[in-house]
């Protein structure tokens, strides 16, 4: 017998200024699956909270943008605005997790298996929000493991 637990799910989110990229973790929260990508528009934030409801999620995850020293600058400002627009739509938590390197780790794996950069468009921004989320369940899976805290996001 295992002693995975069915949870509500949660929703990755890869925050750009044209494209929104939309990932959601299974119930056991082991794997992040590519949902959708949005527009980056006035009313994307409603968006999101109309899928967050849609998949039952207990959690947002929304990437931070980070420079490679670990501080913020001015995409930050933007994502953590954005996470405060969702909070008000929200009852779930919204958290931030760092995502250094996922668009660029996502681009890459769509390159790897065969899309060209314009094949690659529409869906980058899903496989960054994946690659988000999916580090954030590793690092839950990860401390629940060997007993530690549950990362809070940062």
């Amino acid at each position: 017998m295992s002693n995975l637990s069915i949870r509500r799910r949660i929703l990755g989110v890869d925050f750009g200024r044209a494209r929104i990229g939309i990932a959601v973790s299974d119930e056991l929260g082991l794997l992040a699956h590519p949902v959708k990508t949005i527009p980056a528009s006035r009313d994307a934030a409603k968006q999101i909270a109309e899928i967050a409801r849609e998949k039952n999620v207990e959690r947002v995850v929304i990437g931070l943008p980070r420079h490679m020293n670990g501080s913020v600058g001015e995409a930050a400002g933007e994502v953590l605005a954005f996470a405060e627009k969702l909070r008000k739509l929200l009852a779930c938590e919204i958290l931030t997790w760092d995502e250094r390197l996922t668009t660029i780790a996502a681009t890459r794996a769509l390159r790897d298996g065969g899309r060209t950069a314009r094949d690659s468009r529409n869906v980058v921004d899903q496989v960054a929000a994946q690659m988000i989320l999916q580090g954030y369940l590793d690092g839950i899976q990860g401390a629940e493991q060997s007993g530690r805290e549950v990362p809070p996001g940062n």
